[in-house]
């Protein structure tokens, strides 16, 4: 009898996950001028010992002006190489395959930290050392909200140039020994910003019409592939919808062109650009955004990652089972509990020796469950 789907093996070009159990990439804001930490390795490290398959690092930012807030990780430079490299070996000795997401926040750049209210910086503010250098970009001189800075709009001249920082932060990644890269789309960054009618007012072959707009983010894409080795995957977010002029159908249309350029896996999320969640998702519960990765899934005819509130093994292997998607990335859940992974193979009944940990728990926890036949573990239940 076959086992979960959950935790069968995928291939994706050359690349196997042995499961498709994804840890999300989740800004951390802990980086130190663009450098991961030891938290970075400690947070990276415990999700990849828990037993996901693939662990992707957080938005890592491909130009300096790209940084959302003081903690952001980057790659704009070679010196940060041997830094993430640290990270992407961890990653891998500890039995998932390490993945690393590229961003740039665009108009959502230079605020505080959310839990410091998300609100613009000042020139004075801690941890602040080259204001000048950290200016607000975006395809149009739009704030991201009332109140907020007007970013200066990118000239046709400069954008070629930022399409090459991907491009370099995709060749560092690879350098640093990633196996998967994500480039951001989603969530009102500056790619998400070029695809929106609402924040892209140009009027050059960089917006007006939708061609227009999406052309940024296919650019990106092929030169992100160009230099992205072909034997590794590449995977795409996008806010399939976000209640402002971009929606499902647009991301269908746009979905079906990257794949033609080298873009593997579609990661399903949603809003960013009016807030979140979006509103046309109807009531936030369990699964929401998961019809986004259907729909991806079957009319654009690629591999599709759901993400969203899911939270239970069943849940996740029902997804599967029913097509929806390929891949199930979890995000504050693995907060919650980092071996989700683990239980969640306990759950469906299908690791009884723990294999899916490394050895330091697989021996301790199969020992306990082979010599303690009534002991259910705390995950399980609340309580004796």
């Amino acid at each position: 009898m076959p086992g979960p789907m959950l935790f069968s093996p995928l291939a994706i070009r050359d690349v196997e996950l042995k499961n498709r159990v994804v840890i999300a990439p989740m800004h951390q804001y802990s980086g130190d001028r663009g450098y991961p930490t030891d938290w970075h390795l400690m947070n990276a490290g415990r999700f990849a010992a828990g037993g996901a398959g693939l662990v992707i690092v957080e938005s890592t930012k491909v130009e300096r002006r790209g940084c959302g807030t003081v903690g952001d990780l980057g790659l704009w430079n070679d010196d940060f190489v041997p830094h993430f490299k640290r990270l992407a070996d961890f990653i891998r000795r500890h039995g998932s395959v390490p993945g690393i997401q590229l961003g740039h926040s665009g108009r959502k750049a230079r605020l505080t930290r959310p839990w410091e209210g998300g609100v613009p910086l000042k020139p004075d503010a801690a941890e602040v050392y080259d204001w000048d250098e950290w200016e607000l970009v975006a395809p149009s001189a739009l704030a991201s909200r009332d109140g907020e800075p007007v970013p200066r709009g990118l000239t046709r001249e400069e954008i070629p140039q930022v399409i090459d920082h991907w491009a370099q932060g995709a060749r560092r990644a690879n350098e640093a020994g990633f196996d998967v890269l994500e480039i951001h789309g989603a969530h009102g960054y500056l790619i998400h910003q070029f695809l929106s009618p609402v924040a892209n007012k140009r009027n050059d072959d960089y917006g007006g019409s939708e061609s227009g707009r999406m052309r940024f983010c296919i650019e990106i894409v092929e030169a992100v592939r160009a230099v992205w080795p072909a034997h590794k995957p590449l995977f795409l977010r996008l806010s399939v919808q976000d209640d402002a002029g971009w929606g499902p159908d647009e991301s269908v249309r746009l979905s079906r062109i990257v794949k033609q350029k080298g873009v593997d896996v579609i990661d399903c999320s949603s809003g960013g650009m009016m807030g979140s969640p979006v509103v046309s998702a109807g009531p936030v519960g369990y699964g929401y955004q998961v019809p986004y990765a259907d729909k991806i899934r079957h009319e654009a005819e690629m591999m599709s990652m759901a993400v969203g509130l899911i939270v239970h093994a069943d849940q996740a292997e029902g997804i599967l089972q029913k097509g929806e998607a390929d891949l199930i990335a979890l995000a504050r859940e693995v907060l919650y509990n980092p071996n989700w992974p683990m239980d969640a193979a306990q759950k469906l009944g299908c690791d009884p020796k723990f294999e899916l940990v490394p050895p330091p728990y697989a021996y301790w926890l199969s020992k306990r469950a082979s010599s303690v036949k009534d002991v259910v573990p705390s995950t399980f239940r609340t309580g004796v």
